[in-house]
């Protein structure tokens, strides 16, 4: 039996997202229905409500920072039971028989994962996300929120967690390491708090120093502006890992020359515009232009456990539903610190 719940969708693209009413599939032997809690908002969302990253499924229901609660379970549902604090993230289904799938990486799933929202799923339907009151999930793909996580700011590391904590233990932050983190927002961040409690170095490079006392009290133990041209010449071969954050494009060749030979600048920003890039700028001091996307679901698992281990939650701004639209356009304006989150309540 399909369960109707309210959401906000953008109706079309571009256009403002409003309250409507959803269906959600029947609870399947391996399925979990969860209560949402609360959902975070991702520039992501932005980008796909109003076709940034290419033609969209509309209405859309974004959301792929989602917190809450178990409802129901399946009869062959093992890993979670009723009452269990649970998490959605970026994707809810994939292949599982790829080899990325069967080696824990669901996110690069060869057929393509099913994303959280503006997908379609194995039954041939739309995919809508977080911002609803509930949803239903296959087993697999639901994570456990630990006890010492507040579900409000622990709905924000289902992306913005996990996008930042992945690459950078695959590029090995960790003490002894120099790590920069380039903006300070929602991804920026979180990176900040994972890379100082991994036990690296960590300076910050953003476009001014307005959020410098913020960035400090998240753990950097420096802060640089990079509309300052004297920061390029003084941070100069300083790096081992760059993680870029943001969303606009960069002058690549300009951030790679902060890097140490054989470092690595990481980018998990996604701009809707190509970037160019002099190769001589990676050729010279063998570094290394790579990409990250979030985590697979075990690493996912990991990262919350990380969290909960050092205290690190998302820094938030909780909102009402029907705020979401100004929320959309503090987003752009870079007017959030750092993350908005949405009271599924209010729903």
């Amino acid at each position: 039996m399909t369960t109707t719940v309210a959401a906000y969708a953008a109706p079309s693209a571009k256009a403002p997202l409003e309250r409507t009413t959803i269906e959600r599939r029947a609870v399947g032997e391996h399925d979990v229905l969860i209560d949402i809690k609360f959902a975070g908002i991702c520039h992501s969302d932005i980008h796909q409500a109003r076709e940034g990253w290419g033609e969209a499924i509309f209405p859309m229901v974004p959301g792929h920072e989602i917190a809450g609660v178990v409802e129901a379970v399946g009869a062959g549902v093992t890993k979670f039971k009723v009452g269990d604090r649970v998490g959605v993230g970026c994707m809810v289904d994939s292949c599982g028989e790829c080899e990325p799938c069967r080696s824990g990486q669901e996110q690069h799933c060869v057929k393509g994962n099913i994303q959280t929202y503006n997908g379609v799923g194995k039954d041939g339907e739309p995919t809508y996300g977080g911002y609803s009151q509930k949803v239903v999930v296959t087993e697999g793909f639901v994570v456990g929120i630990p006890d010492g996580l507040a579900l409000d700011v622990a709905a924000p590391l289902l992306c913005a967690g996990i996008t930042t904590y992945s690459p950078l233990k695959h590029w090995g932050a960790g003490p002894g390491k120099k790590v920069a983190i380039v903006g300070l927002g929602g991804l920026g961040h979180m990176g900040v708090k994972i890379a100082h409690a991994l036990g690296a170095e960590v300076t910050v490079l953003s476009q001014s120093l307005r959020k410098k006392d913020d960035g400090l009290k998240l753990g950097a133990d420096h802060y640089y502006a990079t509309s300052d041209p004297a920061t390029f010449e003084a941070l100069a071969g300083s790096f081992d890992v760059i993680l870029s954050t943001v969303s606009a494009p960069l002058d690549f060749g300009a951030y790679l020359g902060l890097l140490k030979t054989g470092g690595a600048l990481v980018n998990v920003g996604a701009p809707e515009e190509p970037i160019g890039l002099n190769l001589f700028s990676l050729i010279g001091g063998n570094k290394v232009l790579a990409g990250s996307m979030i985590g697979g679901i075990a690493e996912t698992q990991e990262m919350l456990d990380f969290c909960a281990e050092h205290g690190l939650g998302a820094e938030i701004e909780l909102i009402e539903a029907s705020q979401v639209n100004e929320a959309y356009e503090r987003v752009l304006n870079s007017d959030v610190r750092y993350r908005f989150v949405i009271d599924a309540a209010t729903i």
